[in-house]
């Protein structure tokens, strides 16, 4: 008969056995729904491709309003022609925007996702100038504003805006101009927190509304309404008021990135029922993506950013986004050592300041704006030549966002981001506090390691749309350069880190990143370190690519403790941890090759249980991602043990 010792280690090995089935379980349905989402947008596709719809990302059943909307004999046509000839210069329209205006123009609600660079603002400062009255635009940076006040400016276009540095005589000059009849006064540009703060805008707004003038509302950066999307405004929660009070107001709301969940959210917090929504592909043909490591010394990544500027876009306009304020003096000072015309940008200069940095670069006095995301939402530079990220960004809606400010002239233009694993922990501590933060951080995350998948094809999946690599045509380095891999299984590696972070543990200690790498290579403090662990046969890239890969793979998960100065991120053990005990679990991760070390990777064995490379692409067939991880095998590769 068994002893209990055995029958608890056999019951203990059936426990783990289905925690993995029921972790399989739930990752086989999370891939179901992904996939009849998918059908589904296919399906609507095709018939919107049947019935000639002039939108992709419309529903079926707007499919024939829409097509009523792309007509040029409305009314207002010739009008709308005519002052886009005439005041913006311009011979066509680009895709949706002459239906967007048009239905705008016919005082119908209209949400529009359009990428960064294809044209939103047209949509409704066209109209504006087509129309009686004033179109209220709601947006959420000072610099956007003045961006397009500086555009509309050279149009000879009046506009305005009222912020906290306007002047008396500025407000009072605004006030009446938003009621008198005879004003040319066409487009008047607030914040959220203008409509949420002061009572005395609100009743000028309502003064217009009824004698007529409050021709249109444009909320700019829609998306920024709800607290699931990625620029989340508290603000932005009260622009509801304007649908309530305003109801015979048209309004347009414009993002460049919104799922369809966050749009229905919007549209619930805006009071806006029934709206057209009309949905542009995310393609930018014209930019090239590419993620570079990061140089671990400040001085040589520094110095190879300013190779790139005074080498391959000397004497072209270009944005470095950095993490905090403090980066972007420190690099915008260190390029300006180097001879490069570089200014920084960030919320905490003065309003003046931000001003001439911001109209100097446009007349390109100023090479390089060296920024936080403070500079940004809505810039529209159209010989933008080059976006460095030279930190992770906090999201894929950001990076995209970011990134879509190059080449808005649709001229080639480059968006390269360096990645390192320490910017992680950075992003991740400010991130902490919102919603899905950490979520959004680690689809970056995944979107930075993987070396292999088209670029655009990773932007697609991230914003629920069908994409072909073929079609990106070299646009990004992992379709331009063939990288060598190989698909390791990381699993003993895992069970190393696991038995490191459980006797810190036992100790009352907790590992910061770098602390679990130090005792994994035998380093640093000897009571953090384990004697049955053995150093890994990695090098530091290998080695932080690992711990990153755990890490979004649930294995692994960030714990933070918070200090009167800094948030500090430690490594504590995931829900994924306890898969480990079972002999027969494996974590499948592609791995580059380090073409400088001599010697191969080296690494424990596989134990009985694991499973070969045939047995492996056997069992996963077509599938886009493994029962155990997020990953997918590509299609040439080496498998090792590592």
């Amino acid at each position: 008969m068994a002893s209990p010792e055995e029958i608890q280690q056999e019951l203990d090995s059936v426990e783990y056995e289905l925690q993995a089935i029921e972790l399989q379980i739930s990752e086989l349905h999370e891939r179901q729904v992904e996939l009849n989402s998918t059908k589904n947008r296919l399906k609507k596709k095709l018939k919107q491709a049947t019935e000639q719809s002039p939108s992709a990302g419309t529903s079926t059943a707007q499919a024939v309003d829409l097509q009523s909307f792309v007509k040029k004999d409305f009314p207002w046509s010739k009008k709308v022609q005519k002052n886009l000839d005439e005041i913006f210069h311009l011979s066509a329209f680009r895709p949706l925007q002459l239906q967007t205006i048009n239905i705008t123009m016919s005082g119908k609600d209209v949400f529009l996702v359009m990428p960064t660079g294809g044209g939103k603002s047209l949509c409704y400062q066209l109209p504006a100038v087509s129309s009686e009255g004033f179109t209220l635009v709601i947006a959420p940076l000072v610099s956007l504003m003045e961006d397009q006040l500086m555009y509309l400016e050279r149009l000879g276009i009046s506009a305005a805006t009222l912020n906290a540095s306007s002047t008396k005589e500025h407000n009072k000059w605004v006030l009446n101009a938003m009621l008198e009849k005879s004003s040319e006064f066409k487009l008047l540009y607030v914040t959220p927190e203008k409509i949420a703060k002061s009572k005395m805008f609100m009743s000028k707004l309502e003064k217009a509304y009824h004698a007529g003038r409050l021709t249109r509302i444009a909320v700019d950066e829609v998306h920024c309404c709800s607290q699931w999307g990625h620029d989340f405004r508290p603000d932005y929660k009260v622009l509801g008021i304007l649908k309530r009070q305003f109801p015979n107001v048209p309004l347009i709301g414009l993002t460049a990135t919104a799922t369809s969940n966050i749009l229905k959210d919007c549209q619930k917090i805006l009071c806006v029922e029934n709206p057209l929504t009309l949905t542009a592909s995310f393609n930018r043909p014209n930019l090239y993506y590419e993620v570079r490591d990061k140089p671990s010394s400040t001085e040589d990544f520094t110095e190879d950013i300013a190779k790139l500027i005074t080498g391959r876009y000397k004497d072209q306009s270009g944005i470095i986004y950095c993490f905090s304020q403090k980066d972007s003096e420190y690099v915008a000072v260190n390029l300006q050592k180097m001879g490069i015309r570089a200014k920084h940008y960030h919320a905490n200069m003065e309003a003046a300041d931000k001003s001439d940095v911001h109209r100097n670069w446009t007349d390109n006095k100023i090479q390089v704006v060296v920024a936080t995301v403070a500079f940004g939402m809505g810039i529209d530079k159209p010989d933008v030549r080059f976006i460095i990220h030279h930190s992770l960004s906090k999201s894929m809606e950001n990076y995209y966002q970011e990134s879509g400010r190059a080449g808005r002239d649709d001229k080639k233009a480059d968006c390269i981001l360096y990645y390192s694993f320490t910017d992680i922990f950075k992003v991740s501590a400010m991130v902490v506090m919102e919603n899905v933060g950490q979520q959004k951080l680690y689809q970056m995350v995944s979107f930075c390691q993987d070396k292999e998948r088209c670029r655009r094809v990773q932007i697609a999946q991230h914003f629920d749309e069908v994409w072909d690599s073929k079609d990106c045509n070299q646009m990004c380095d992992n379709c331009r350069h063939d990288n060598a891999f190989i698909i390791v299984n990381i699993a003993n590696h895992a069970k190393d880190l696991v038995k490191i972070l459980e006797q810190a543990h036992s100790l009352d200690e907790k590992l910061t990143p770098l602390k679990l790498i130090d005792s994994w290579l035998g380093k640093g403090i000897s009571k953090l370190r384990v004697l049955s662990v053995a150093p890994p046969g990695l090098n530091r890239v290998q080695i932080e690519a690992v711990i990153a890969h755990l890490l979004v793979q649930q294995y692994f998960r960030e714990d933070f403790s918070f200090t009167p100065y800094t948030t500090i991120s430690y490594i504590k053990l995931g829900p994924k941890a306890g898969l480990l005990k079972n002999d027969k679990h494996t974590i499948m991760m592609r791995m580059k090759k380090d073409s400088t070390t001599k010697d191969p990777v080296k690494s424990p064995k596989l134990s009985s249980g694991d499973k070969n490379s045939a047995e492996v692409k056997k069992e996963r067939g077509d599938r886009k991602r493994p029962l155990s991880d997020d990953s997918r095998m590509p299609k040439k590769v080496k498998k090792e043990v590592v």
